[in-house]
């Protein structure tokens, strides 16, 4: 998404929501959620993926450490790839 299309950019709060995928692709890597279909875990990994890999792209980042983005991306590609 280019950034001149994204609204009142405020790079905290998008860095914030960029860390929850971070979080939930971990989490749903480690293990599934209780009642979880193993297409649910995966469309949630894989939607997750796809935020981070445009999160990344935005040219709003300053100090913030694009690391953790960039790791959930390699694991969670490389989990749906084995799964």
């Amino acid at each position: 998404m280019p950034t001149d299309t994204l609204p009142e950019v405020n790079p905290a709060k998008r860095y914030s929501a960029a860390l929850d995928s971070v979080n939930l692709i971990n989490d749903r890597i480690a293990a599934a959620l209780p009642d979880q279909t193993s297409e649910q875990r995966r469309s949630d990994i894989d939607r997750n993926v796809e935020h981070l890999k445009i999160a990344v792209g935005w040219d709003i980042w300053t100090t913030e450490d694009l690391t953790p983005l960039n790791n959930a991306i390699a694991s969670g590609t490389a989990w749906l790839a084995a799964n």
